[in-house]
């Protein structure tokens, strides 16, 4: 099956991300423009959610329907209320250093907030202060109490984050673009003690003779564990490109969409088989898609 993409919503002027299913709409960012943005199917109305959001990159919900984000210029991970108003900050200090900016996230069911932490200086933030881009963890350890910790050490500079239905797999997309490195879809095992273990390759992106091709960014999931990830641009390789993995890596499908960059995706609507992208261009796309999707929240 062919999936068709048609335009719902933008473009905004700059990069959206983001996007989550509620259970009756798509919340996902704009990021220049500093808001959540909504829009609901039913309707095809398209509305600002949430401002004032510093940059924000990455959403994610947690068990309780807890709205979580990536808040790129505020360099931390924050909650947005649900009064629509309030915005309530995580700890951002690793060892009492300011960690970067964080770029996407997945909560699991242990409530743990797994985030990717590359440094962009986006909005003003100020110049890195880590030593090192990685994937950074926050853990609950009681009412309103987290835990900043690091959790890996081999990856340079991490970007789209996802972990499998049964929480033993991260999926990581490793983008870099420096001299003689290498775009990555890695996928770490998650030991009983909450450590990762070594990772395994599930796909590179390389150099053709285009130019370098762009590896993962945003990624989620079917029913079946497949991975669907926004990928490829015009600049190298296919071109801008949804691409279906299986668990172990197998291409299973790929489907071009004609924008200049796929940035996320999720699925929606009543029968979770409409997949939405965000991308560069600042447009929310969908498309009606032979897989359904999962998430686990809500």
């Amino acid at each position: 099956m062919n999936w068709e993409f048609e335009l719902v919503a933008g473009p905004y002027g700059g990069t959206t991300e983001g996007p989550v299913w509620t259970g009756s709409s798509v919340l996902f960012t704009d990021i220049q423009g500093s808001r959540i943005m909504r829009y609901i199917p039913d309707t095809g109305e398209v509305e600002e959610y949430f401002t004032g959001t510093s940059n924000t990159n990455g959403l994610c919900f947690d068990s309780g329907g807890n709205l979580y984000g990536c808040q790129q210029a505020g360099r931390r991970i924050v909650r947005f209320e649900a009064d629509q108003r309030t915005i309530s900050s995580l700890p951002h200090t690793l060892d009492q250093i300011p960690h970067n900016n964080p770029n996407d996230l997945v909560v699991d069911r242990s409530g743990r907030i797994w985030f990717t932490d590359p440094y962009s200086g986006i909005g003003g933030s100020g110049d890195q202060a880590l030593d090192h881009m990685s994937v950074l963890r926050l853990d609950p350890e009681g009412a309103s109490q987290w835990r900043l910790s690091r959790i890996t050490t081999d990856i340079t500079r991490p970007n789209g984050i996802l972990i499998s239905r049964d929480q033993k797999t991260l999926y990581v997309a490793q983008s870099d673009y420096g001299v003689d490195k290498r775009r990555e879809l890695r996928a770490y095992p998650i030991n009983k003690n909450g450590t990762l273990g070594d990772y395994v390759t599930l796909h590179t992106f390389g150099v053709d003779i285009n130019g370098v091709q762009r590896g993962v960014d945003g990624m989620t999931l079917d029913i079946d564990g497949n991975i669907v990830a926004c990928a490829g641009w015009e600049s190298g390789g296919p071109g801008p490109m949804i691409y279906v993995f299986s668990p172990t890596g197998r291409v299973l499908e790929t489907h071009p969409i004609r924008v200049e960059r796929a940035t996320n995706c999720c699925f929606g609507d009543r029968d979770m088989k409409t997949l939405y992208v965000t991308t560069g261009g600042g447009h929310l796309f969908k498309a009606r898609t032979d897989r359904i999707g999962w998430i686990m929240w809500p």
